[in-house]
């Protein structure tokens, strides 16, 4: 059977890539990924804020001291440096594309331009075979316009895309009026993948002691049903790579995302609960699935469930739509 498929222009051995976690800060974590049977890794984020922490160090490096003595432009007083900064993040994937025999695709998060550049070629030139750009930004100045809020995304991808000549992937929000308008112009201005969907943080609050709670919580199943959607509207209408991200915890995550369009399917909460070993639970699961309808290649089944694949896709969602609401039956309380 053949599971291979393409993702970023890149060549994978099936679509099931690990995504961002905490297992790819170390080395020996990313070749257990590999070990375990990812197909690709994406790496954990390095971060603006980290890359203007690290900014800063430096000119106040330069800068100490300067005024008392003409000797001390060669005297660098110590800055501890984060153990997970820029320095570290560039050393980690040359030593993993030296390690490991799939793709490492770089990961960048952050909201604006500046900074950004340099250290997307220098992860280029660090060995990454791709760069996943993760703009987290929620606007929540009142004064900035949809418009605006949509060319921010724009500016980091042409800034980035000039600067690098490896394949770049953008990871979206669903947070925008005309999502399916948003990924066509990212694909037309040269997005190479688009990932879907951004897990925004979501806080909650500590009723006790009146402090907002900042944990992080897994994906569950139900959350795919979104980026689901939008995977099967998007499918075959935009020139880009799709790639299915969020609530995928077992194998039906993944055929559905594969169903609905899906190049690839990208995993991190199941890893987190589960271990990287879960990984290989998901490609049987999806192999079987396969053999037992006698599929010989995902080119049979991918897209098959797209909006594409409709033969009145207006019609077809506005009665989904009807179907959804007429299925809920009035629950019975006694003495109704």
């Amino acid at each position: 059977m053949d599971l291979s498929t393409r993702y970023l222009g890149l060549d994978l051995k099936h679509p099931i890539i690990a995504s961002s976690t905490p297992l790819s800060e170390t080395l020996d974590g990313i070749r257990l990924l590999e070990d375990s049977g990812a197909s690709a890794i994406v790496m954990f984020s390095l971060f603006e804020e980290q890359i203007r922490r690290e900014n800063e160090a430096f000119d106040f490096l330069l800068e100490s001291g300067t005024e008392s003595f003409a000797e001390s432009l060669n005297y660098f007083p110590h800055v501890d440096r984060s153990p997970k900064g820029p320095e570290h993040y560039l050393n980690l994937i040359s030593k993993a594309v030296a390690a490991t025999e799939i793709p490492i695709i770089g990961s960048l998060n952050g909201v604006t331009n500046e900074g950004w550049i340099d250290y997307a070629k220098q992860i280029q030139d660090a060995g990454a075979h791709a760069l996943e750009l993760n703009v987290y930004f929620i606007p929540t100045d009142l004064e900035l316009s949809p418009a605006e809020v949509e060319q921010r995304y724009f500016d980091i991808l042409q800034a980035v895309k000039a600067s690098v000549s490896i394949p770049v992937a953008i990871k979206l929000s669903p947070f925008f009026s005309a999502i399916g308008n948003m990924a066509k112009r990212l694909a037309e201005a040269g997005a190479d993948g688009l990932v879907l969907f951004n897990r925004f943080y979501q806080p909650d609050f500590d009723l006790e002691r009146l402090q907002v709670d900042p944990r992080a919580s897994l994906s569950t199943a139900e959350e795919i049903r979104l980026p689901l959607l939008w995977i099967a509207v998007l499918y075959g209408r935009i020139n880009t790579s799709l790639a299915g991200s969020r609530g995928v915890h077992s194998a039906t995550e993944v055929i559905k995302y594969l169903l609905a369009g899906a190049d690839v399917v990208m995993v991190a909460s199941a890893l987190m609960k589960h271990g990287p070993n879960h990984l290989q639970v998901l490609f049987e699961g999806l192999e079987q699935w396969l053999e037992a309808r006698d599929y010989q290649s995902l080119d049979e089944v991918k897209g098959v469930m797209s909006r594409l694949n409709a033969a009145n896709p207006g019609a077809f969602e506005r009665v989904n739509y009807i179907k959804v609401l007429e299925s809920f039956e009035a629950p019975q309380f006694p003495g109704a």
